[in-house]
């Protein structure tokens, strides 16, 4: 059997820093949304007696997740199989768009479904977890609000399929420099105290209004971008550049460095990615979680979790 399964990226819609706690990570409240940029994720599975696992990656990628991914869903529902997966990257590397914990969650889907083996959406995402803080949200999709690491997660609404436009120039950004940058180095254990974290009232309102106003009339933030544009002022000039284009609004996402726009059509958005050096700029648009199930149910015979 051999199937080709979804591996899509993500935009941090906002994205906000409340402090530093004291397992040694940071506090988030962000909100998440799926986009259609997607690696080609193609995985081959045979029962066999004599199990195997091996990747075909069209980049070298360290560490890889994908393969982590998969050696900790076979041992954890004991499957015995020649499993082969072939991995093409189009979302690129360290951007803060996901790819990583997307294809470790497509094996987190895809093998048990394979091998006929479903487990509980708790089990699912506690897997997800041990992978990467962006791992859980791959499970499920759509637009979600992602609190402490990012691994709780609550379903949104979904946005409506709104065009948008992703430029990674290729500029790498240190996520613990750009955390550091932040200069929550302290510990803080009053971490949802809303007079003490006022942005937790300007993210709220964020989240309420998300389904009632146009992004562009939301006081979208990621609280990385000042540090992270002042340390790499080509991004500043990006989502400049972005704006100048038509965008509202426009944004980094994650800790970089990756900056993405929204627009009002797709063919706006195309237009806006044509001015962007070649390979750079991904004319995209939002999927939501009904359409990603059926992105797993078309892949492999059942919705995504």
């Amino acid at each position: 059997m051999q199937v080709t399964v979804p591996s899509l990226a993500k935009l941090n819609l906002d994205l906000r820093v409340l402090g530093k706690r004291s397992d040694g990570y940071h506090e988030l409240r962000t909100i998440f949304q799926t986009i259609s940029l997607g690696d080609r994720l193609t995985i081959g599975f045979e029962s066999s007696k004599n199990p195997s696992l091996h990747l075909d990656s069209s980049i070298d990628i360290p560490d890889n997740l994908v393969l982590r991914a998969a050696e900790l869903v076979v041992e954890k529902l004991k499957i015995r199989a020649r499993i082969r997966i072939s991995l093409k990257k189009k979302i690129p590397m360290g951007a803060g768009l996901g790819g990583g914990s997307s294809n470790a969650a497509s094996m987190l889907l895809a093998i048990p479904a394979l091998a006929d083996k479903p487990f509980p959406i708790a089990e699912a995402l506690a897997m997800a977890t041990t992978l990467g803080s962006d791992v859980p949200f791959f499970l499920l999709g759509g637009t979600a609000l992602g609190i402490g690491r990012g691994t709780e997660l609550y379903p949104l609404s979904d946005l409506p399929r709104y065009s948008a436009v992703v430029v990674h120039s290729g500029i790498h950004v240190s996520t613990a420099e750009a955390y550091r940058a932040l200069g929550y180095e302290s510990i803080t254990n009053a971490l949802t105290s809303p007079p003490e974290f006022p942005m937790l009232g300007e993210f709220q309102t964020v989240a309420w209004s998300l389904n009632r106003s146009p992004l562009d009339q939301l006081s979208l933030k990621n609280d990385f971008e000042e540090p992270v544009f002042a340390s790499h002022p080509q991004l500043a000039s990006t989502a400049r550049k972005l704006r100048r284009l038509g965008a509202r609004p426009s944004l980094m996402t994650g800790s970089g460095s990756a900056v993405f726009g929204i627009f009002t059509s797709s063919q706006e958005a195309s237009v806006a990615a044509a001015q962007f050096p070649p390979g750079t700029a991904h004319a995209v648009h939002f999927v939501s979680r009904k359409q990603y199930a059926k992105l797993w149910t078309r892949a492999v015979g059942r919705p995504s979790l």
